[in-house]
């Protein structure tokens, strides 16, 4: 199913990409397919698209030398010569125009292919709940998922909260001794979304300082990781997209992710925590 819609971004790569289509064509919600997208390649749908054309436009140019840069920019959806030029330099390392020369030296980012892996060492365990909305209170930070750094970003958020005493602050604020790391309000195509630090509201806080915000009612999918952060709930991320949700009756749901981490210490060899996913049948 991936490789159809790999095959349906090849054949249109000219064209306007209708990212409903493509995500049919993977049988998934448009949600569900650009968040597994970037899971499995790391790359957003609109970073492999862009990285395709400007390869593409690289071809044409360095095989035709008598193709104006202009026909190159609007035939691979650049709207003036100037931001392909622009793009292209950065792809390139040169100009549209330097790269029509004989023998220059081109960049290629290749079409990707999906090939199935058994792997079969480690199984998934995982159970599925029912739970009502709920609000959350805590600290929340707009994150980009350009060139994988959130990452870097969500860590290094950790660490300021708890060296400066905020997270003390926020746990004070329930009765529950477990934070939720939440990840909310994801635009795929402008690589942004919302990382927050909370905890669940159970005293109804009139607390300023902090965002609060409604977690709705949905079916979880919930996975155990075990082992030091962030590592451990990384990897647990990757195996829920690339293993998990390809080899289940299941879509994402397209509400909030929750990581819900318990007293204890994350850097141990045995921490145990959740990631608690959004789900619906296909």
């Amino acid at each position: 199913m991936m490789m159809r819609a790999i095959d349906y971004l090849e054949d249109n790569m000219e064209h306007e990409i209708n990212y409903d289509e493509v995500a049919r064509e993977a049988c998934s919600s448009t949600f569900h397919f650009q968040r597994m997208f970037h899971m499995i390649t790391g790359l957003t749908v609109a970073d492999y698209i862009r990285k395709r054309r400007l390869t593409l436009a690289a071809q044409e140019l360095a095989m035709n030398s008598k193709l104006r840069v202009i026909e190159v920019a609007l035939k691979y959806g650049y709207d003036s010569p100037e931001a392909f030029t622009k793009a292209f330099k950065k792809a390139h390392g040169i100009t549209p125009r330097e790269a029509k020369e004989p023998g220059v030296m081109l960049k290629a980012f290749p079409r990707i292919s999906f090939h199935l892996s058994l792997k079969g060492d480690k199984d998934m365990d995982y159970r599925i709940i029912e739970k009502e909305a709920f609000k959350v209170i805590g600290k929340a930070v707009r994150m980009t998922t350009k060139d994988g750094e959130n990452l870097k970003q969500i860590p290094k958020l950790w660490d300021e909260v708890n060296q400066d005493g905020t997270n003390e602050r926020i746990c004070a604020l329930s009765d529950k001794n477990e934070v939720f790391g939440i990840c909310m309000d994801m635009e795929h195509d402008e690589e942004h979304f919302t990382y927050m630090i909370a905890v669940e509201d159970t005293k109804n806080s009139k607390n300023t300082e902090f965002t609060t915000r409604e977690i709705p009612a949905a079916t979880w999918a919930i996975f155990t990781s075990i082992g030091p952060m962030p590592t451990a709930i990384q990897k647990v991320w990757e195996r829920i997209f690339s293993e998990w949700f390809p080899s289940t009756g299941y879509e994402h749901a397209e509400g909030p992710e929750l990581e819900v981490y318990p007293d204890g210490n994350p850097s141990s060899e045995d921490y145990k925590c959740e990631v608690w996913v959004p789900i619906i049948k296909k």
